[in-house]
């Protein structure tokens, strides 16, 4: 008979709850982990309200942190028991989109070799990371080796919050000296901003509309921090670049208002870099936009997977130069995990990261 475990399943809309789930089996290039911590993502509220569409029973989560339990026979360079992350985007790094450079929109063994968003796997096409136990695929692509002396807190924003915001920056195409506004300050917000700081803006301008989390994007870099319940934010985003607009925005959130403002606030051959995941069609207004003749570039970026970015990422915070840790505000097991989804969904008590402890 099957060992079982606890697992955080969705049920349906409004629903995810803890159930019994067998362990699974892994294949010759899987591996097995053993969860330690893992945390609730602004994606995952997306499935619990039935935004973004999962199979009922589908095991939710995607970002783990976790021991090697078990590896498959072709699985190469590791040993059980070494602690690992793994990228919520694992992609194989065999398929055509991988091999074309886009990892992330990994389509498998289509002939063409892409599928939208493809890479993301954990709690959208196999079963998540919030559980006791998580089968990683292609395992020797996507597990990476957590370095002596760091955390299960200080490693748990990697997978996906610091890999995204981090993105954000970079497709931003952010060079030393340029001026930057980022819009809204949640996790993934916040990194994008600690993002443009190392690739080296000299102002990083921000915009939340909470008190506490404006004051936490401070010590990630911004140089000036905008409520947009207090200030027109456009405006002053004008007013401060002497009416000449940002070099790069960043769009942290996926509502129209947020991209809108982004837009508006892009000089003439700025570039937006969208992270926000929408729900809703956008409508880009025709001033903002130049009539199309702006020079501007709109790009969107998935989060990138491997453990090759997860060393990089885990690096940053090895040294030194970033520490993620204070966005950790709560800690629940995942025994009560459906309580920690109530506090995160509802966004009560200055809540930005839940560390889901498994063990």
């Amino acid at each position: 008979m099957a060992m079982m475990m606890k697992a955080a399943v969705f049920v349906a809309p409004g629903r995810i709850e803890l159930e019994d789930k067998p362990i699974p089996d892994i294949g010759p290039n899987d591996a097995l982990i053993r969860v330690t911590t893992t945390t609730i993502c602004g994606t995952d509220i997306h499935i619990l309200k039935g935004e973004y569409p999962v199979a009922k029973g589908l095991t939710v989560g995607h970002e783990p942190v976790g021991i090697i339990e078990k590896l498959g026979a072709n699985v190469q360079g590791y040993q059980e028991g070494q602690r690992v992350i793994a990228g919520a985007i694992c992609p194989s790094f065999t398929s055509y989109g991988c091999q074309d450079g886009c990892s992330a929109q990994d389509g498998g063994s289509h002939s063409h070799g892409y599928k939208p968003m493809g890479g993301w796997r954990f709690g959208n096409t196999i079963d998540g990371a919030q559980a006791e136990y998580l089968l990683v695929p292609d395992a020797q692509a996507n597990l990476s080796p957590v370095p002596d002396g760091l955390t299960d807190e200080q490693v748990l924003m990697c997978p996906d919050i610091m890999s995204t915001g981090f993105a954000g920056a970079e497709s931003a195409n952010i060079r030393i000296g340029d001026t930057v506004a980022v819009f809204a300050q949640g996790p993934i917000g916040l990194c994008a901003t600690a993002g443009a700081k190392l690739r080296g803006a000299s102002q990083i301008i921000v915009v939340d509309g909470i008190p506490e989390r404006l004051q936490m994007a401070r010590k990630m870099g911004a140089d000036i921090t905008l409520d947009f319940n207090k200030v027109d934010v456009v405006s002053e985003i004008l007013k401060i670049t002497g009416g000449r607009g940002v070099d790069a925005s960043i769009e942290a959130l996926g509502l129209q208002s947020t991209f809108e403002a982004a837009l508006r606030v892009l000089k003439p051959g700025g570039t937006l870099s969208s992270l926000g995941v929408y729900s809703s069609d956008l409508h880009i207004p025709l001033d903002a936009f130049c009539a199309g003749l702006g020079d501007h570039k709109i790009i969107t970026s998935l989060c990138p997977g491997g453990k090759e970015r997860m060393r990089r990422l885990m690096s940053i915070i090895a040294s030194g130069r970033i520490d993620l840790g204070p966005m950790v505000t709560h800690r629940y097991s995942l025994e009560n995990i459906v309580e920690a989804y109530d506090l995160f969904s509802n966004q009560r008590d200055g809540v930005l990261k839940v560390a889901i402890q498994a063990v």
